[in-house]
Protein backbone atom coordinates (compact mmCIF):
# COMPACT_ATOMS: atom_id res chain seq x y z
CA UNK A 1 0.00 0.00 0.00
CA UNK A 2 0.77 3.86 -0.69
CA UNK A 3 1.93 5.47 2.38
CA UNK A 4 0.37 9.01 2.27
CA UNK A 5 1.85 9.96 5.97
CA UNK A 6 4.84 8.67 7.41
CA UNK A 7 4.92 10.19 11.58
CA UNK A 8 8.06 8.54 13.18
CA UNK A 9 8.83 9.69 16.99
CA UNK A 10 7.23 13.02 17.04
CA UNK A 11 7.59 15.08 20.39
CA UNK A 12 5.78 18.66 20.62
CA UNK A 13 6.89 20.50 23.91
CA UNK A 14 5.11 23.85 25.05
CA UNK A 15 6.81 25.92 27.03
CA UNK A 16 3.90 28.32 29.15
CA UNK A 17 5.75 30.73 31.63
CA UNK A 18 8.52 28.38 33.79
CA UNK A 19 6.43 25.14 32.66
CA UNK A 20 7.27 22.73 30.38
CA UNK A 21 4.10 20.74 28.62
CA UNK A 22 4.70 17.71 26.81
CA UNK A 23 2.20 17.49 24.65
CA UNK A 24 2.92 14.83 22.49
CA UNK A 25 5.83 12.62 24.37
CA UNK A 26 6.03 9.45 20.90
CA UNK A 27 4.07 9.28 18.09
CA UNK A 28 4.75 7.01 15.52
CA UNK A 29 2.19 6.01 12.92
CA UNK A 30 1.46 5.52 9.25
CA UNK A 31 -1.32 5.89 7.19
CA UNK A 32 -1.86 4.55 3.60
CA UNK A 33 -4.11 6.13 0.44
CA UNK A 34 -7.84 5.58 0.59
CA UNK A 35 -7.35 4.81 4.41
CA UNK A 36 -10.23 6.40 6.88
CA UNK A 37 -8.88 7.03 9.95
CA UNK A 38 -10.75 8.15 13.34
CA UNK A 39 -8.31 9.51 15.98
CA UNK A 40 -9.40 9.14 19.43
CA UNK A 41 -8.92 10.55 22.75
CA UNK A 42 -9.92 12.16 25.98
CA UNK A 43 -9.18 16.18 26.47
CA UNK A 44 -5.59 16.70 26.89
CA UNK A 45 -4.63 13.62 25.37
CA UNK A 46 -2.52 15.20 22.52
CA UNK A 47 -5.26 14.40 19.47
CA UNK A 48 -5.69 18.09 18.67
CA UNK A 49 -1.83 18.57 18.62
CA UNK A 50 -1.27 15.82 16.01
CA UNK A 51 -4.24 17.03 14.08
CA UNK A 52 -2.18 20.39 13.88
CA UNK A 53 0.93 18.71 13.01
CA UNK A 54 -0.72 16.67 10.23
CA UNK A 55 -3.02 19.16 9.08
CA UNK A 56 0.79 21.39 8.44
CA UNK A 57 -0.65 24.18 11.08
CA UNK A 58 2.07 23.31 13.70
CA UNK A 59 5.61 21.83 13.35
CA UNK A 60 6.99 18.93 15.95
CA UNK A 61 9.40 19.99 18.41
CA UNK A 62 11.73 16.65 17.38
CA UNK A 63 10.80 13.67 14.88
CA UNK A 64 10.07 13.44 11.74
CA UNK A 65 6.76 14.04 9.42
CA UNK A 66 6.80 12.45 5.49
CA UNK A 67 3.81 13.60 3.51
CA UNK A 68 4.01 11.98 -0.06
CA UNK A 69 7.55 11.48 0.12
CA UNK A 70 8.44 15.35 1.52
CA UNK A 71 9.31 16.10 5.30
CA UNK A 72 7.14 18.61 6.25
CA UNK A 73 8.53 19.02 9.44
CA UNK A 74 11.23 20.88 8.80
CA UNK A 75 9.26 23.23 7.37
CA UNK A 76 9.09 27.20 7.28
CA UNK A 77 5.49 29.15 7.48
CA UNK A 78 5.35 29.87 3.48
CA UNK A 79 6.52 26.08 3.09
CA UNK A 80 3.52 25.04 5.07
CA UNK A 81 1.02 27.32 4.01
CA UNK A 82 1.77 26.25 0.71
CA UNK A 83 1.47 22.27 1.52
CA UNK A 84 -1.57 23.05 3.54
CA UNK A 85 -3.70 24.64 0.37
CA UNK A 86 -2.32 22.05 -2.18
CA UNK A 87 -2.12 18.81 -0.30
CA UNK A 88 -4.85 18.77 3.01
CA UNK A 89 -8.62 19.62 2.53
CA UNK A 90 -9.46 21.15 6.16
CA UNK A 91 -13.29 20.23 7.39
CA UNK A 92 -14.21 22.15 10.76
CA UNK A 93 -16.84 21.60 13.78
CA UNK A 94 -17.76 25.67 13.45
CA UNK A 95 -18.10 25.52 9.02
CA UNK A 96 -15.38 28.29 9.04
CA UNK A 97 -17.37 29.99 6.06
CA UNK A 98 -17.50 33.35 4.98
CA UNK A 99 -21.04 34.88 5.62
CA UNK A 100 -21.30 37.47 3.09
CA UNK A 101 -19.91 35.67 -0.02
CA UNK A 102 -22.67 33.17 -1.68
CA UNK A 103 -21.47 28.51 -0.86
CA UNK A 104 -19.70 28.90 -4.61
CA UNK A 105 -17.64 31.83 -3.88
CA UNK A 106 -16.76 29.69 -0.37
CA UNK A 107 -15.67 26.43 -2.42
CA UNK A 108 -13.60 28.51 -4.98
CA UNK A 109 -11.53 30.32 -2.37
CA UNK A 110 -9.11 28.08 -1.69
CA UNK A 111 -8.19 28.14 -5.54
CA UNK A 112 -7.25 31.79 -5.61
CA UNK A 113 -4.18 30.65 -4.17
CA UNK A 114 -3.30 27.99 -6.81
CA UNK A 115 -3.32 30.30 -9.35
CA UNK A 116 -6.91 29.09 -11.42
CA UNK A 117 -8.53 31.95 -13.63
CA UNK A 118 -12.53 33.03 -11.97
CA UNK A 119 -14.02 31.46 -14.73
CA UNK A 120 -12.10 28.59 -14.03
CA UNK A 121 -12.30 28.31 -10.21
CA UNK A 122 -16.39 28.72 -10.30
CA UNK A 123 -16.24 25.94 -12.76
CA UNK A 124 -14.60 23.58 -10.46
CA UNK A 125 -16.49 24.93 -7.44
CA UNK A 126 -19.99 24.44 -9.25
CA UNK A 127 -18.59 20.73 -9.95
CA UNK A 128 -17.54 19.91 -6.08
CA UNK A 129 -20.92 21.53 -4.61
CA UNK A 130 -23.19 19.27 -6.86
CA UNK A 131 -20.52 16.23 -6.05
CA UNK A 132 -21.83 17.01 -2.72
CA UNK A 133 -25.70 17.67 -3.62
CA UNK A 134 -26.06 21.08 -3.44
CA UNK A 135 -25.63 21.75 -6.98
CA UNK A 136 -29.50 23.87 -6.06
CA UNK A 137 -28.13 25.70 -3.21
CA UNK A 138 -24.86 26.96 -4.36
CA UNK A 139 -25.76 30.89 -5.02
CA UNK A 140 -27.00 30.65 -1.50
CA UNK A 141 -25.40 32.60 1.36
CA UNK A 142 -24.36 30.65 4.85
CA UNK A 143 -27.16 31.94 6.80
CA UNK A 144 -29.48 30.87 4.01
CA UNK A 145 -28.37 27.21 4.41
CA UNK A 146 -29.25 24.83 7.14
CA UNK A 147 -26.15 23.59 9.26
CA UNK A 148 -26.04 20.16 7.09
CA UNK A 149 -26.01 22.05 4.17
CA UNK A 150 -23.29 24.68 5.85
CA UNK A 151 -21.12 21.33 6.67
CA UNK A 152 -21.94 20.18 3.00
CA UNK A 153 -20.19 23.56 1.35
CA UNK A 154 -17.36 23.10 4.04
CA UNK A 155 -16.34 19.74 2.38
CA UNK A 156 -16.94 20.66 -1.26
CA UNK A 157 -13.82 23.53 -0.06
CA UNK A 158 -12.11 20.68 1.29
CA UNK A 159 -12.22 18.56 -1.99
CA UNK A 160 -11.94 21.71 -4.45
CA UNK A 161 -8.17 21.55 -4.62
CA UNK A 162 -8.05 17.41 -5.14
CA UNK A 163 -6.16 17.25 -1.74
CA UNK A 164 -3.84 14.14 -0.62
CA UNK A 165 -5.90 13.84 2.45
CA UNK A 166 -9.57 15.60 4.02
CA UNK A 167 -8.66 16.32 7.41
CA UNK A 168 -12.12 16.57 9.32
CA UNK A 169 -12.31 18.00 13.20
CA UNK A 170 -15.03 16.83 14.91
CA UNK A 171 -17.41 17.31 11.63
CA UNK A 172 -21.06 16.77 12.97
CA UNK A 173 -20.53 18.53 16.42
CA UNK A 174 -22.57 21.04 15.39
CA UNK A 175 -25.22 18.76 13.54
CA UNK A 176 -28.33 16.95 15.16
CA UNK A 177 -28.16 13.34 14.94
CA UNK A 178 -29.78 12.91 11.76
CA UNK A 179 -28.18 15.35 9.97
CA UNK A 180 -24.73 13.74 11.07
CA UNK A 181 -25.22 10.50 9.98
CA UNK A 182 -26.14 12.22 6.58
CA UNK A 183 -22.56 13.86 6.34
CA UNK A 184 -20.64 10.90 7.40
CA UNK A 185 -22.39 9.20 4.63
CA UNK A 186 -21.17 11.52 2.73
CA UNK A 187 -17.38 10.95 4.16
CA UNK A 188 -18.08 7.19 3.44
CA UNK A 189 -19.22 7.91 -0.60
CA UNK A 190 -15.92 10.08 -0.54
CA UNK A 191 -14.25 7.40 0.45
CA UNK A 192 -15.54 4.57 -1.50
CA UNK A 193 -14.00 6.74 -4.50
CA UNK A 194 -10.61 7.01 -3.33
CA UNK A 195 -10.06 9.92 -0.55
CA UNK A 196 -7.66 9.38 2.39
CA UNK A 197 -10.32 10.54 5.15
CA UNK A 198 -8.55 11.53 8.83
CA UNK A 199 -11.39 12.09 11.40
CA UNK A 200 -10.93 13.39 14.86
CA UNK A 201 -13.52 12.82 17.01
CA UNK A 202 -14.45 12.00 20.93
CA UNK A 203 -17.81 10.53 19.41
CA UNK A 204 -18.00 6.72 19.49
CA UNK A 205 -20.92 6.52 17.11
CA UNK A 206 -18.85 8.66 14.72
CA UNK A 207 -15.96 6.79 14.87
CA UNK A 208 -16.96 4.12 13.98
CA UNK A 209 -17.25 5.01 10.60
CA UNK A 210 -13.77 4.79 10.02
CA UNK A 211 -12.36 2.06 8.89
CA UNK A 212 -8.99 2.47 11.79
CA UNK A 213 -9.26 3.89 14.70
CA UNK A 214 -6.12 5.23 16.69
CA UNK A 215 -6.35 6.09 20.31
CA UNK A 216 -4.23 8.51 21.63
CA UNK A 217 -3.96 8.89 25.89
CA UNK A 218 -0.96 11.45 27.27
CA UNK A 219 0.78 12.17 24.15
CA UNK A 220 1.25 8.43 23.14
CA UNK A 221 -0.76 6.03 21.07
CA UNK A 222 -2.71 3.80 23.09
CA UNK A 223 -3.54 1.56 20.52
CA UNK A 224 -4.46 1.61 16.99
CA UNK A 225 -7.23 -1.17 16.03
CA UNK A 226 -9.44 -2.03 12.93
CA UNK A 227 -12.81 -2.11 12.90
CA UNK A 228 -13.66 -5.08 12.20
CA UNK A 229 -17.57 -4.08 11.73
CA UNK A 230 -16.32 -2.10 8.82
CA UNK A 231 -13.53 -4.58 7.07
CA UNK A 232 -16.57 -7.23 7.27
CA UNK A 233 -19.23 -4.95 5.44
CA UNK A 234 -16.55 -3.47 3.47
CA UNK A 235 -18.31 -0.61 3.33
Amino acid sequence: MESVIAISHIKKTYIMGSVEINALVDVTLEIFKNQYVAIMGPSGSGKSTLMNIIGCLDTPSDGDYILNGVNVSKMNDAELAYTRNHEIGFVFQTFNLLPRITALENVAMPLIYSGYSYNKRMERAEEVLTSVGLADRMHHKPNELSGGQRQRVAIARALVNNPSIILADEPTGNLDTKTSYEIMALFDDLHKNGQTIILVTHEEDIAKYAHSIIRLRDGVVESVKENAEKRISGV
